[in-house]
C-alpha cells in the first residue's frame, strides 16, 4: 500500500480554486487537453447548499507503462471516479473504481486547500494507493503513484496557464 502527498501552488483565490476545480468547461478541457485524455465526461453532478458531488468517467492517457502492467491493464484501461465535498468542510475526498481490477485495486484520497496570500493557494492532495494482486501489486502500486503524480503535476500547470489566460 502507498500512502502518497502531492502538492501544487496555484495561482488564484480560495474561491476561485472550487469555482474551476468544479467548472464543467474547465474540467472537459483540462482532462481532453490538458492531460490528454482520449474520453473523459462528468457523468453526474449535483450542487446543494450543503454539498457537491460529482462522479466522472474516464480513459487516461498512460505513458511509460511497465508491459506487465499494460498488458494487465488492457488497451481500454479507464475509472469511475466519485467524490463529494461538503461546503463547510471544504475538503474532496474522491475514490477511483478501475475498469480493470476494480476487486483488487483501491485508489482513494481528498484534497484541500491552505490559503497563501490573495491569490495564491496550496494544493494539497493525501491519496492510498493498494493493490492487492499476487507477485504484481507492488508494481502496479508503482505505476499507479507515477501516473497520479504525473497528472496532479500536468493539472497544476494547466490550472495555472488557464488562470493567468482568463484574467
Amino acid at each position: 500500500m502507498q500512502n502518497v502527498k502531492i502538492s501544487h501552488e496555484i495561482n488564484c483565490s480560495e474561491e476561485k480554486f472550487w469555482e474551476l476545480f468544479f467548472d464543467k468547461e474547465f474540467n472537459t478541457k483540462l482532462y481532453l487537453e490538458g492531460l490528454e485524455f482520449p474520453e473523459w465526461k462528468i457523468e453526474e453532478q449535483t450542487d446543494n447548499d450543503v454539498e457537491v458531488k460529482r462522479r466522472t468517467k474516464g480513459r487516461p492517457k498512460l505513458k511509460n507503462v511497465p508491459g506487465p502492467v499494460a498488458k494487465i491493464l488492457g488497451d481500454s484501461f479507464g475509472y469511475v471516479e466519485t467524490g463529494s465535498m461538503t461546503k463547510k468542510e471544504k475538503v474532496w475526498r474522491w475514490k477511483l473504481t478501475p475498469s480493470t481490477l476494480a476487486d483488487k485495486i483501491r485508489q482513494e484520497g481528498q484534497l484541500r486547500i491552505e490559503v497563501l496570500g490573495d491569490n495564491k493557494v496550496r494544493r494539497n492532495v493525501e491519496m492510498v494507493i493498494e493493490a492487492k494482486v499476487f507477485g504484481l501489486g507492488g508494481i502496479l502500486e508503482s505505476t499507479a503513484e507515477k501516473q497520479l503524480r504525473d497528472g496532479w503535476e500536468d493539472s497544476a500547470k494547466f490550472m495555472n496557464k488557464w488562470i493567468e489566460a482568463h484574467k
